[in-house]
């Protein structure tokens, strides 16, 4: 009896997972008289956005049109055109938002073990591909579509060599329904210049140097140099070295996870001497020491969330919040890492409201919109495709009452990805509704 009970409750479990991921766009749409966010900088008051079989095919602007006359004959013109006709007067319509280094779908559960799969055993990985271990299904990725994050960089953790992370869509029935790029980049984890006193030894708990840091890169020169030697050797089985020829030849993007100054230029440097230009920074947090070499190497840089603790005890709580201007200012392209650790997964979804956080600091609001729209895109090498409202994109985009960036006004009512029309519904949702009820009938 406990063992039907059992398989009862995980056939549920399963039923109630994800919402079905909607159909290919059979309908063309028509929505008119919102606020247009274009992603790049651009806004379009007025707007009239229509998209075809997943592709924008007509963006403008009703303020264009000189008379009232003229409004309604291109409004009724434009509406025969069109299946289906969204008013979206008083809304505001953004791209989809993209979440970079993100383990979303890797882990469900962080107490249960068999739902943890975002780090294997080992130091160099470069051949674990992240994207075949992706859960389409994982209540975690369904819970990003209310607040417009529709995709995501899906990234392997642990070791200094984590391994190959992926773009999905985050709308699929499986990790194939769902890649967008497959194994677009790897990721190094530079080994940090110091560490922190071992305290259950007698240390001091304080910062202090890592005597082991020298020995530490030249393990990685060593995987390097041998990872060079054999990628091309055709009768060789070893996966590592194959996997890391696309970082050789230029190919594939290296994600640099560096935070302290010297970290960074370290980190860079050496993969410079390789040869490798594709190198982005993920952190960080002292990158404003290093701003003209960043610059310089033409580098972008994927910034910590600024809702954290500065780096040091005797820095000002607002240089996190500042960082993203004075990167931007120097015309180093910026996004945002929406995850503090591995296990802050769910807060990927906050990710609008991080770009909203950075716009109090002196960023334009719609610049702080392409932190997490086209400067991403543009990181991942999907921007011909993706992270901006344009003829010819990928109709990806969600409709929203309110500021998308702002907390508090935020509400989206409509999410499409590449003309897909998606279901907002969630866990988070469904309790609502629930114990909406249950309050307003008890009144």
């Amino acid at each position: 009896m406990k063992k039907f009970i059992f398989f009862n409750i995980l056939f549920l479990n399963l039923l109630f997972a994800q919402q079905t991921p909607a159909p290919e766009q059979s309908k063309s749409i028509l929505i008119y008289g919102a606020t247009t966010h274009v992603g790049n900088g651009e806004l379009i008051k007025n707007s009239v956005i229509g998209f075809t079989n997943g592709e924008f095919d007509l963006i403008s602007s009703t303020n264009e049109i000189p008379n009232n006359q003229q409004l309604e004959n291109f409004l009724n013109i434009n509406k025969t055109k069109y299946d289906t006709i969204i008013n979206a007067t008083n809304h505001h319509i953004y791209p989809g938002i993209i979440a970079l280094n993100s383990n979303l779908g890797l882990v469900e559960v962080d107490a249960v073990k068999a739902s943890v799969d975002d780090d294997e055993s080992g130091t160099f990985l470069p051949n674990v591909r992240s994207i075949i271990a992706y859960n389409a299904e994982s209540k975690a990725v369904e819970s990003m579509r209310p607040n417009g994050v529709l995709i995501a960089q899906i990234t392997p953790n642990g070791g200094i060599i984590s391994g190959s992370s992926s773009v999905v869509q985050l709308d699929a029935w499986n990790w194939e329904d769902a890649t967008i790029k497959y194994d677009q980049g790897i990721h190094l984890n530079w080994p940090s210049p110091y560490t922190f006193g071992r305290w259950w030894l007698g240390e001091d708990r304080g910062l202090k140097r890592n005597m082991n840091y020298s020995s530490q890169i030249e393990n990685v020169r060593d995987f390097f140099d041998k990872s060079f030697a054999n990628m091309n050797t055709k009768k060789s089985m070893n996966l590592k070295s194959k996997a890391m020829k696309g970082v050789f030849e230029g190919t594939t993007t290296v994600y640099l996870n560096a935070d302290d100054e010297k970290e960074i230029v370290d980190g860079v440097s050496f993969l410079k001497d390789y040869g490798i230009d594709k190198i982005v920074i993920v952190g960080g947090t002292g990158s404003k020491d290093q701003i003209n070499f960043i610059k310089e190497n033409k580098i972008p840089v994927i910034l910590k969330q600024p809702y954290r603790l500065p780096s040091s005890e005797d820095a000002d709580p607002r240089n996190t919040f500042r960082l993203a201007k004075e990167l931007l200012d120097n015309n180093i392209l910026v996004s945002i890492d929406p995850t503090g650790t591995a296990s802050d997964r769910v807060l990927t979804r906050n990710l609008p409201f991080y770009a909203g956080s950075f716009s109090s600091y002196g960023i334009n609001k719609e610049k702080a919109l392409s932190l997490i729209t086209i400067n991403p895109a543009k990181i991942l090498g999907i921007d011909d495709e993706f992270g901006s409202i344009e003829i010819g994109k990928s109709a990806t985009l969600f409709i929203s009452k309110g500021d998308a960036l702002d907390i508090v006004s935020n509400n989206v009512t409509h999410a499409f990805i590449s003309g897909r029309n998606i279901s907002l519904e969630t866990h988070q949702t469904r309790l609502w509704r629930r114990y909406s009820n249950k309050y307003s009938s008890s009144q």
